[in-house]
This record gives structure tokens, C-alpha cells and sequence, in this order.
């Protein structure tokens, strides 16, 4: 005689708080995971008044117009200079400026590396920090970081930080 075996049913899966369960994991690992962040320029443009903005004639001697081209080299009329002598020509030109019209004006070119972009600019910025450092020291006595409200309104006012970008150009080369 055979006996016949008798078919169990395999006991089904209860996933209904599955969808609760994986909707809960990746909400924890977004909140706990971190983003990497993407390089940038801190730059706090000037507040619109509610009057228009008047246009200001620029002398081409209260001009400094440097350059990065395609090689990631430094120009500055028509001169090739390095990254310290940037910052040093950069403090030099703005200390002698005792008008309020000065502009340093930068160009680049569209192959330029960021690298090289993000240093120029980190160099002009450190210029303009040395001086408001050094006028500080000179009037106050202390650094600018300590300074109070008013005593940085009066060091900004002398040297403000004045950088014009013109469009990329896309030469490409050295000039």
C-alpha cells in the first residue's frame, strides 16, 4: 500500500509593516548621513537701496585688471606674476589708492582650472584682509577679528573689497 503524503501549504509571509520598516530606515539614514559640500566663494553683495544705484567713472589708473588664463597663469598688465606677488601687488595698489574709486578687476579663462580660480580669488581676499589687519593694529591696537562694530564699519569703509569679474573669455592660451 501507498500512502499518499499529504502537500502542506508553505505558512505565507506577513509583510504589511515591510513598506513602515524601509520607509523608516531611509528616513534615518538621510537625517544621519552627511553631504559632502562643493566649493564656494563667500560674498555678500551689496544691500539694493531703494534709490537708484548711480553710475560711478573709474579712472584707468584706479584700475587693476588681472587676468588667469587658460595655463592657469597670472597677469597683471600684461605681466605674468605668481600667487604671492598677486597678494602683495594687490595690497600695494589698494594702499595707495586714497580715493574710494578703485576696482580690481579680474578676468579668467573658460580653461582655467577651478583650483586655480578659487586660489586667485583666496589670494585678493587675503590682500584685503592684511590691509584691514594692519589698519587695525595701526588705529586700534588690536586685531580686526576683535574690533567692534563701529572700529570694522571704518576699516570697511577704506578698504572695501572691490573685485569686478568680466565675462570668461575663451582663448584658451597665455596671452
Amino acid at each position: 500500500m501507498f500512502f499518499r503524503r499529504k502537500q502542506r501549504d508553505v505558512p505565507q509571509l506577513n509583510t504589511t509593516s515591510t513598506a513602515d520598516i524601509s520607509f523608516m530606515l531611509l528616513v534615518f539614514f538621510l537625517v544621519t548621513s552627511s553631504m559632502d559640500t562643493d566649493k564656494g566663494l563667500f560674498r555678500q553683495l551689496p544691500p539694493l537701496d531703494d534709490e537708484q544705484q548711480k553710475e560711478v567713472d573709474i579712472s584707468r589708473s584706479n584700475v587693476m585688471q588681472i587676468r588667469l588664463d587658460g595655463k592657469d597663469s597670472l597677469w597683471i598688465d600684461h605681466q605674468t606674476v605668481s600667487f604671492a606677488e598677486l597678494q602683495q601687488q594687490v595690497e600695494s595698489f589698494v594702499a595707495s589708492r586714497q580715493t574710494e574709486h578703485y576696482v580690481v578687476g579680474v578676468q579668467t579663462d573658460r580653461a582655467s582650472s577651478y583650483q586655480a580660480y578659487f586660489e586667485m580669488q583666496n589670494t585678493i581676499v587675503a590682500a584685503f584682509h592684511a590691509l584691514r589687519e594692519k589698519m587695525a593694529l595701526q588705529r586700534y591696537g588690536h586685531h580686526f577679528s576683535q574690533c567692534t562694530p563701529e572700529e570694522r564699519e571704518v576699516i570697511i569703509k577704506r578698504y572695501p573689497l572691490r573685485i569686478s569679474e568680466a565675462k570668461p573669455t575663451q582663448e584658451g592660451g597665455s596671452q
